[in-house]
């Protein structure tokens, strides 16, 4: 019995091991910087960029500045709000103002098409937009100067739909390491790898479409049939016989500072996502951190007589290694705490799977909403 128990566990770290070293490699290749794009050639397709706003949140005023600071001379501005006394909406008009050669406007209105408060907020802005290219981009979203550039290279193939995750950058505090190491070593990884393999997904940071496109799989009302409008897109692009493409070299979220209570907030909301939309493929993330690795490996030092404490420890430092390597070499962000956070990371991940299994509900910037109805409350004066 011990023989079996100690191949059956050497036999899951080999298979870790190569799966976690083989995703690493997958991510370096297409996470790597490169050089900027060049500036668009003057038959470049104009573009309208949505951007939903609510709330003042960390670095907003870099994150919103850097939409009109933009390298593409074919752009159209769409900020959208929900409610008129948005604390946003005075620094929105003072952006306008600063830039006033910059073709922008200030939508204000909620017209509830869905569950989906974001996708509510941006449907103002798909209806008003002139131009047949269009994106969604969030508002923490730091634009780089050829953002543009980047997101119509991606148009290739049978590409209908491309996307950025979002790379964590310039945390504050030891919880926003944390987020980092959601973000950019395990999610956007593993994001790539699938987009790798012909199974790209959608991420509802930053997505352009094709307004043909969008039309052709029922329009942007199709977007609310999941509660995320990025799980729904996913869906409907693969309906159409179609595929999600990711950039290369994703754009980067700067996070400041962030608390526990908010990380995991947030972390808790995007597992219930996944696993409403995405049910085979969220079962195996229950494994997919490196604890059952190192404990593994603890476990077959302990029945050969070996230091279990020092293996595993020696075996955390290649496996944490390899991580810190794919940000080192993509320069993501890298501290002391790094380590330390992953691992917080992992320990947290089969918590968070058990919990997105047993919840349904969950409260996004004040409004109630749950992944079993797709249902949406919104608390009393909650803003979208």
């Amino acid at each position: 019995m011990m023989a079996i128990a100690i191949l059956s566990a050497s036999i899951l770290l080999v298979l870790a091991s190569v799966i976690h070293l083989a995703s690493i490699g997958i991510a370096l290749a297409r996470c790597r910087p490169r050089a900027k794009m060049p500036p668009p050639k003057l038959h470049a397709p104009a573009v309208t960029i949505i951007r939903p706003v609510c709330g003042l949140e960390n670095f907003i005023e870099e994150t919103l500045r850097s939409t009109f600071l933009l390298d593409y001379p074919r752009l159209e501005l769409l900020f959208c709000a929900a409610r008129a006394d948005d604390p946003v909406i005075p620094l929105v008009r003072r952006l306008m103002a600063d830039y006033p050669w910059i073709d922008a406007r200030l939508l204000i209105g909620d017209e509830r098409i869905s569950g989906n408060p974001k996708l509510n907020n941006m449907f103002k802005g798909w209806r008003e937009a002139r131009h047949d290219w269009i994106v969604f981009a969030d508002s923490n979203v730091a634009m780089p100067r050829d953002y543009v550039q980047r997101l119509l290279a991606g148009f290739r193939g049978r590409a209908a739909l491309v996307c950025s995750p979002p790379i964590g950058s310039r945390p504050h505090g030891f919880w926003a390491e944390v987020e980092c190491a959601f973000l950019n070593t395990y999610q956007a990884r593993w994001q790539y790898v699938a987009d790798s393999i012909g199974m790209g997904f959608a991420q509802g940071k930053t997505m352009m479409w094709r307004r043909a496109d969008l039309e052709h799989a029922g329009g942007i009302r199709v977007l609310g049939s999941e509660v995320a409008e990025d799980a729904a897109s996913t869906k409907a692009v693969r309906a159409m016989g179609h595929t999600v493409r990711l950039i290369d070299d994703p754009f980067r979220q700067p996070l400041g500072a962030r608390s526990a209570g908010e990380v995991w907030r947030r972390q808790m909301r995007w597992a219930q996502l996944r696993r409403a939309s995405f049910p085979l493929q969220f079962a195996p993330e229950i494994v997919s951190g490196g604890v059952l690795p190192i404990a593994c490996v603890g476990g077959i030092a302990a029945a050969s007589d070996l230091p279990a404490v020092a293996a595993m420890l020696a075996f955390a430092g290649v496996w944490y290694g390899a991580e810190v390597a794919l940000a080192w070499f993509a320069h993501w962000h890298v501290s002391r705490r790094t380590v330390l956070a992953a691992i917080v990371r992992d320990l947290l991940i089969p918590v968070l799977w058990i919990g997105a299994w047993r919840d349904t509900s969950f409260v996004w910037r004040g409004n109630e909403m749950s992944v079993a109805d797709e249902d949406v409350t919104v608390a009393a004066g909650a803003r979208d």
